[in-house]
């Protein structure tokens, strides 16, 4: 019989989405796939070249668990231009993906009783992995006409004696909102005097846009960044998703428990991976410049079609490669014998009638949306709207 633990969890709706997609296209039906999160960009080729450098010089042995000397001074680096933050070396962990980083620190963080405060709409992995390790998931939700964004007074009901930490996701996923300064402010506030952990999921940090700048709540000063574990890696910045490395910042004392739980479980993250994101953060970026400019260019393009489509509206986000539009006054509607009551459903129906892949809203705490991610090219997501459009044109009008 499975254990409890294990009965808790479903498998992430993002990936078995982007399944069922390619499975379809593997049988030949032509499927546009606005499901998964992940850049369609190749990685570049110096990562390439220094990985393969690694391999020929036999670098291909264990590391040190929680990574080698080399890329914790280059994640040091990173942080000291990109944020303003100072770490030393035993405050970083190198780990097999950003989603790693997050499991380990719930592993070091939670137990029975404990209480993670999560806005939501959220990343389908972080409810998950809180009731992995016995602690109690608290949703708070956040509104579109707040931009999606944690209000302070919000978060100060839900704290209790049992908050453990907030899970706070910026850029996010699956809204692509951006903390500003004054709120991040108001909630390290909060976190210090009611002394909870911050987990800082910043792993869209380079996919900003407009006029919009990214913040480390850990940045702002000493006192929060005692209680911060910052998150992020190089799948998103650097279309590095499948070489899964990404790394954990925050206190010392935090930061060995996590290393020690990495120790029994993968022990060191891929010792050429390690050697080509060392690459990714020292050598040129204008890779990461490039991509954002196109992901700009493509977010403009899918909110002004989304929000031609009538029972549809797109907020533009600031953020990420998601968009997160509102779809409710679509529910109720039918096709032949069917009803359209939930984002589950919608979902359903532009996957099997228009072979559109995409999430609904529901897998990220708000069934009156979808998550569309537009990390595909220009002309796909031109075909995509066209065919959501005519999907919901064919909808007959609820009775």
């Amino acid at each position: 019989m499975l254990s409890a633990r294990a009965q808790k969890i479903k498998p992430s709706p993002t990936l078995a989405i982007d399944s069922r997609a390619k499975a379809m296209k593997a049988s030949g039906v032509d499927v546009i796939n606005f499901g998964v999160g992940e850049p369609d960009f190749d990685t570049p080729d110096n990562i390439k070249e220094a990985a393969c450098k690694a391999i020929r010089d036999g670098f291909t042995k264990y590391t040190p668990v929680g990574g080698i000397d080399p890329l914790k001074d280059a994640i040091i680096k990173k942080f000291h231009v990109d944020n303003g933050i100072t770490y030393q070396r035993e405050e970083i962990i190198v780990s097999c993906g950003a989603k790693h980083s997050l499991y380990n620190v719930a592993q070091a963080l939670y137990g029975p009783g404990d209480e993670v405060i999560i806005p939501s709409p959220y990343w389908v992995s972080y409810p998950d992995q809180v009731l992995l390790n016995d602690a109690k998931p608290v949703f708070v939700q956040t509104l579109e006409k707040d931009s999606f964004m944690l209000k302070p007074e919000a978060l100060e009901a839900a704290i209790t004696d049992r908050t453990k930490s907030l899970i706070l996701n910026s850029p996010s996923n699956p809204t692509g909102m951006l903390y500003d300064k004054k709120t991040l402010e108001k909630i390290a506030e909060l976190a210090v005097r009611h002394n909870f952990y911050v987990i800082s999921d910043e792993i869209y940090e380079k996919l900003v846009y407009g006029n919009a700048a990214h913040i480390s709540i850990a940045s702002l000063h000493d006192e929060i960044k005692a209680r911060t574990i910052v998150i992020n890696g190089l799948s998103k910045s650097h279309a590095m998703t499948g070489w899964r490395l990404g790394y954990a910042a925050g206190p010392a004392d935090v930061i060995k428990a996590m290393t020690n739980i990495q120790s029994q479980s993968t022990s060191n993250p891929t010792s050429v991976t390690q050697k080509a994101a060392v690459e990714a953060l020292n050598g040129p970026q204008d890779f990461v410049s490039v991509m954002r400019s196109e992901f700009d260019r493509r977010r403009t393009f899918i909110v002004r079609g989304l929000n031609t489509i009538l029972g549809m509206h797109c907020m533009a986000p600031n953020g990420a490669f998601y968009v997160f539009p509102h779809t409710a006054s679509i529910y109720g509607s039918r096709f032949h014998n069917k009803t359209v009551a939930s984002s589950t459903d919608f979902a359903l129906y532009l996957l099997e009638e228009a072979k559109v892949a995409l999430v609904p809203g529901d897998a990220f705490g708000d069934d009156n949306y979808l998550r569309i991610s537009y990390a595909t090219s220009l002309e796909d997501i031109r075909k995509g709207i066209e065919r959501i459009r005519q999907a919901v044109q064919n909808l007959m009008p609820a009775t």
